[in-house]
């Protein structure tokens, strides 16, 4: 750590912006991460009782690490962190039942959603039940025809074909009456999900949610790979205590922690608590590439390094949402939970392509959205959100392009897909995507409870609706009128969050390496993020898809390559385009880069920031 900088300067100025910087090239206010003398004190305290560098402590004690829990944080097992089971409301009902499918070799009928943790919970339920030798059937809606959820002829053909018991995974929470068809045709169901769930919830077996409002499990930040887990878990124990286990061995539950990392990772979910625990042993598992399919989806998108979570989140996951965005809904779940080798590497490669093709559509439509988006924002720059929407866009993308919304207004974005063809009486069908602080989720199944959405469901971060064309206006006045404190004050408080200061010369893979120990890092657990102050950009160029690639030079000589995703023809990529050789503040996040087959540290930047226009 002796290569290691950090730069000893005053961030508490003016109002405590961090290097003065109250306005950013993307309108940022930054500000410490580390913040109060108190946090100062326990980032010390666990340098000194851990043997710890400095830069180490801070970035613990930010991340509300206590002193006792340094130990659990840096190697987070499921030993330490996996609650009972039967803590989940209906946990123990729906492991006895699954049991009972398992001891009769009864025909199981799983139904997913068709994004990465609807395939992921999928396969590692047909997984647990081919182990065990029960007979399992992925059934995973058309995203265009049938839309998110149980449908009651989807359950009507599935017990046709024989299934005595239907699973739903990372969906069913909301669907009462397909649902209530099963019934009608005295086949039992259980529910696993994660989504928010009102007070009433279907009548069926088992409801395993822990968002559902009697469960005080604590567990409510799991996706639905995450519950689906622990239903395993139970399941496997309930077979234990009724001495199932002899000619079939129990199931190695670890192996299949690779699907739920992947999930949990995608599903941008919370990585704090259990869910670090499933994805930093889930990566490990992935690295011994045990599971043909995500094994062959590697291979097709050309991942020849240990897997991290940008790889989950940005290589893999988007490669299995793209079947069920603009192809075969059903090809990811079935990829993650196929053994034979040539067939894995045939849909692996027919997902790779989709992705592809998804790509180019996403880019249209997202450029229109944009410039509807500016418009509304323009004539109303206190808009609780934006909402768009288009009878050229496909279903499938409406999603992507709510994130892209987002994170260029910083308020919450509603993309609807509308009929083309007019036959539902003008139909929309939406993605909605939020901020930090705004919930979605209950903003949406108000409006459902109002009238005004034909259905509608999600979490506090996400969620989708569909809705009448009339209804369009109803609509943006009611999440406006629900939002508009939460949104307000969202964007009143947005600020950029800085961990350290280094120059350029300080970011060395021994710095990396460090860091490592505190991941993995996604949502809840942010990448560190570092300020170069007053780098010159010696070296820009737009290269890929509107990426801005440059060179920072410190004061002191050392150079730093970076990269500014999506950046081109925006604020922030305006301005290293622009800088011509003179010093900027700049912030983002080290990371490998392993292209061409060699290793280097380089900076993802984040923001940048005028030395001279600073307090």
């Amino acid at each position: 750590m002796s290569a290691v900088r950090q730069v000893k300067q005053k961030a508490q100025i003016d109002d405590g912006a961090y290097m003065g910087v109250t306005q950013s090239a993307r309108g940022y206010r930054w500000q410490e991460r580390l913040a109060g003398p108190a946090a100062h004190a326990l980032a010390t305290a666990i340098c000194q009782q851990n043997g710890l560098p400095d830069l180490m402590g801070r970035v613990l004690a930010a991340r509300g690490v206590t002193l006792e829990g340094v130990g659990v944080f840096l190697d987070p097992s499921l030993k330490a962190l996996m609650p009972d089971p039967s803590s989940l409301h209906d946990m123990d009902k729906a492991a006895a039942r699954i049991a009972d499918a398992i001891e009769a070799s009864a025909p199981v009928a799983i139904f997913g959603d068709y994004d990465v943790d609807g395939a992921c919970s999928s396969a590692l339920l047909a997984r647990f039940l081919e182990h065990h030798g029960t007979p399992a059937r992925i059934y995973i809606p058309d995203r265009i025809f049938e839309g998110y959820g149980p449908n009651a002829a989807a359950i009507e053909t599935l017990v046709k074909e024989g299934a005595k018991l239907i699973v739903t995974v990372d969906c069913g929470t909301t669907s009462f009456e397909p649902l209530a068809a099963a019934k009608r045709l005295k086949t039992d169901c259980v529910i696993i999900d994660h989504h928010q769930a009102d007070e009433k919830l279907p009548d069926v077996h088992a409801v395993v949610n822990p968002n559902r409002q009697d469960d005080i499990s604590g567990q409510g930040n799991l996706c639905a790979a995450g519950v689906v887990f622990l239903v395993l878990v139970a399941v496997t124990r309930e077979l234990r205590a009724r001495k199932f286990y002899g000619d079939i061995a129990a199931p190695d539950l670890l192996s299949l922690l690779d699907l739920v990392a992947l999930a949990t990772v995608a599903d941008v979910v919370p990585l704090t608590g259990l869910n670090r625990a499933y994805v930093k042993k889930g990566l490990a598992v992935m690295h011994a590439r045990g599971n043909t399919g995500l094994t062959a989806l590697g291979d097709a998108a050309g991942l020849t390094q240990a897997p991290t979570p940008y790889h989950l989140g940005f290589i893999l996951g988007p490669r299995i949402n793209a079947g069920g965005r603009i192809g075969d809904a059903a090809l990811g779940a079935k990829l993650l939970s196929i053994h034979d080798p040539i067939e894995a590497a045939r849909i692996a490669g027919t997902l790779d392509r989709l992705n592809k093709e998804r790509k180019t559509i996403e880019t249209a439509a997202l450029e229109e959205a944009m410039a509807i988006a500016d418009s509304q924002v323009e004539a109303d720059p206190a808009r609780a959100l934006v909402i768009v929407g288009s009878d050229a866009w496909h279903k499938g993308i409406v999603g992507l392009v709510a994130s892209r919304l987002v994170e260029r207004f910083r308020r919450p974005a509603c993309v609807i897909a509308w009929d083309k063809n007019g036959d539902k009486g003008g139909e929309g069908t939406a993605s909605l995507r939020s901020v930090a602080g705004v919930d979605l989720g209950a903003a949406v199944r108000a409006a459902v409870s109002e009238g005004i959405l034909l259905k509608g469901g999600g979490h506090a971060m996400a969620a989708g609706l569909t809705v009448k064309r009339d209804k369009l206006a109803a609509l943006d006045k009611f999440l406006s009128s629900e939002m508009a404190a939460a949104a307000s004050g969202a964007r009143a408080a947005a600020a950029l969050e800085v961990d350290a200061a280094l120059m350029a010369s300080g970011a060395t893979a021994d710095v990396v390496n460090l860091l490592d120990a505190a991941g993995p890092y996604g949502q809840g657990n942010a990448q560190p993020r570092f300020v170069f102050p007053a780098h010159r950009v010696k070296f820009a160029k737009i290269v890929g898809e509107a990426h801005v690639r440059v060179v920072l030079e410190g004061g002191d000589g050392g150079r730093l390559e970076a990269i500014a995703f999506r950046a081109a023809g925006q604020p922030l990529g305006d301005a290293l385009m622009s800088a011509g050789g003179l010093p900027l503040h700049v912030a983002g996040h080290l990371r490998r880069d392993t292209w061409g087959g060699r290793e280097k540290i380089e900076l993802q930047i984040d923001d940048v920031a005028d030395p001279r226009k600073t307090a």
